[in-house]
Parts: C-alpha cells; structure tokens; sequence
C-alpha cells in the first residue's frame, strides 16, 4: 500500500434546480481501500463519482484528496483513472494504441511507453490482442482493454462506473474476480458504483449505501447485512432481501402475525415496529407461526418459499432437504438473534 489515494468528502450537497441530487454527504476512504458506492437507481452514486473525478462540481462542500481540497481543481490535475460501463475506447485505434494513449497525452517518453502498454496488459491478460481494434474484441476483453488503458496510468485513485453491467453473467463473475485480485496486486484505491448489491458485497472493503441523495450507512459488507441500520438499508440488502413485518413490541418480545417472538432487545414499554427476519434465517418448526406455501422457487442446493401467514406474506430460503410441497401448511420461527427490530415512525434500527 502505497498511502496514496485517500478520499474525503465533506457535507457534498449538488442541486439541479430545486432537486436535491445529494444532499450533505460525507465519507472518507483509506489509502488501497476497495469502496464501493451502492443504492438504487437515482440516489446518487454516480453524482458521487462525477464529483470525485472533477466531471461535475458540487453546490456546496467540500471534496479532499490526500488531504488536499480539490474541490476546485480540473480534472485532469486529479490524477484519477475512470472505466466507466460503455468502456470509452477509441474504435479506430488498435488495443495497444488504445491503452498508449494517455501516456502519449502525458508526454512521456515513446521508449517509456512500450514497456508500461506492455505491462499493463499483461495484468489483466490481453498481451496477445494489441494489434486487434475494439470492434473484433468480446464485452470481456474491451472491459479488460479498458482497465489496462485505466492501469497505465499509475493514478493514485480508480473510478468504477457500473463497469461489468454490459457483460452476461457468467462472465461478470469472472470479471469480478480478476478485478479484486486486480485491485489487490496494484495496492490502488478503488471507488466503484454498482446497483448490484451482490458485487458490492463480494468486491468491496467497505460500502456506503446510498437512497434518494443520502448515505443511509457506511460499513463492512459483512457489517451492513448482519445490522442494517435502517428499514429502507434491510429492504435493499439481501437477496430475497429482509422480510419486513408489522409487529407490537413489549417488554423484550414482539407480537408478529398473532405469535410472540423473544428479541433481543430488553427495553421495558412497548411500542410499533416493524420486525425484520431474513429469509435464510425462518426456520421450519413444530409449532409457530401458520403458513400456507403458496410457491417453491427451486434453486437447487435451496429453494426459496413464499409463504402466506394469515394474509402476511413472508419468504424463507431452505435447504434441499427441507422443501414442502405447494399448498402445504407449514409452522415457522426465528432465532431470538435473527431478529431485527425497527421503529415504525423513525425507521432507524433499535439497537
């Protein structure tokens, strides 16, 4: 690691007209941190990036690289490399002439730029494909064409846009892995945008999640799943995502479709909640909540059941050996710590 690359961004507000695109966001990034922004279309992310790269500017805030406020600066002094999803390479120069160019722009000397064009290909494996143009190339290797040309640069910061979108699925997940090896091997600080919340999950350190101009939470992946901190981060995380039910909380349980479930919260008082169990996490059981299986997805080693209790619907991921039929009644529970506890009113976690 190299201690370059560290980001901050300091109550970043952007307005277009009367709509909020951001609204005050803060975050810092560490020095060969992996960080991915996340959020649905429309919140945010991508203003987010614009900004980091000096391709927008802020209404008010403030923006700091390595400790320097680059609010104001160009672009190009940013000393930033971008892959955004539509790759941006040149159709009528060849890969080599692709991934030259910005050390040409650079000025650096032509001996210099043979090797570094050399070397940045061989990392991502495309040494064999200079002469081609990026006509002839797969979605794969110009998404590859367009890292090495992002490489050669040896910029102290890497900007993702939604760079694997394009690609089918399998060759996403390939993909994704050479890059986090890839991000690995370079010790660069990565920023990078996806609505896909399973490639944040797999490729970053860290993630802010982003809704309608907001960071909601800012955390490991692993952190962010087990203890979402808002109704609308569990409703976005988790794939079925969180079951989201009605509950009166009281004394340490909770009422949930006419059942009382232990929490793991001891507050004395009750009030409204809304109760949040992952699918993964209901549990078929010998007495406990009724519920008609309405459909089985069957995904093979699991199988996802929809369920209907009562006129509430919930999901539930089961292992092979556990699937009923359709139409069977069955009784399900949660583990007192499986489940999770929000204010109906504030939406915010309760802790």
């Amino acid at each position: 690691m190299n201690g370059r690359g560290q980001v901050w961004f300091q109550d970043i507000v952007k307005m277009h007209g009367e709509f909020a695109a951001l609204k005050g966001v803060n975050f810092e990034i560490q020095p060969g941190e992996f960080f991915a922004l996340l959020g649905p279309s429309g919140s945010g992310k991508s203003t987010t990036l614009r900004i980091l790269a000096g391709l927008d500017a802020p209404t008010s805030g403030r923006v700091f690289i390595d400790g320097q406020d680059i609010t104001a600066s160009d672009a190009r002094d940013r000393d930033i490399a971008m892959v955004f999803q539509s790759y941006a390479l040149y159709p009528h120069m060849t890969v080599y002439e692709n991934i030259a160019f910005p050390l040409e722009m650079a000025k650096l000397p032509t001996a210099e730029i043979g090797p570094a064009v050399q070397e940045a290909a061989r990392k991502v494996a495309i040494g064999h494909l200079l002469d081609r143009k990026p006509g002839q190339l797969s979605g794969g290797q110009q998404q590859r064409c367009a890292l090495a040309r992002a490489i050669v640069r040896k910029a102290r910061l890497f900007l993702l846009d939604e760079p694997l979108s394009n690609l089918d699925a399998k060759l996403r997940l390939e993909t994704r892995t050479e890059l986090k090896k890839l991000q690995r091997s370079l010790g660069v600080t990565a920023v990078y945008v996806t609505h896909d919340q399973e490639e944040a999950m797999t490729l970053a350190d860290r993630m802010a999640v982003f809704m309608a101009g907001e960071i909601q939470q800012v955390g490991r992946p692993a952190e962010v799943f087990a203890r979402p901190n808002s109704i609308d981060v569990a409703a976005f995380i988790g794939s079925p995502p969180m079951n989201l039910i009605p509950g009166h909380y009281r004394d340490g349980s909770v009422d949930i479709v006419g059942h009382r479930l232990e929490t793991s919260l001891k507050e004395s008082g009750e009030r409204a909640v809304v109760v949040g169990i992952r699918p993964g996490a209901v549990r078929i059981t010998a007495n406990g909540i009724r519920a008609t299986v309405e459909l089985v997805e069957d995904l093979g080693d699991t199988a996802i059941l929809d369920l209907n209790c009562g006129g509430t619907f919930i999901r539930a991921r089961v292992s092979d050996g556990d699937v009923p039929r359709e139409g069977a009644m069955i009784s399900v529970t949660a583990r007192t710590q499986d489940i999770h506890l929000f204010d109906k009113a504030t939406r915010r976690r309760l802790s």
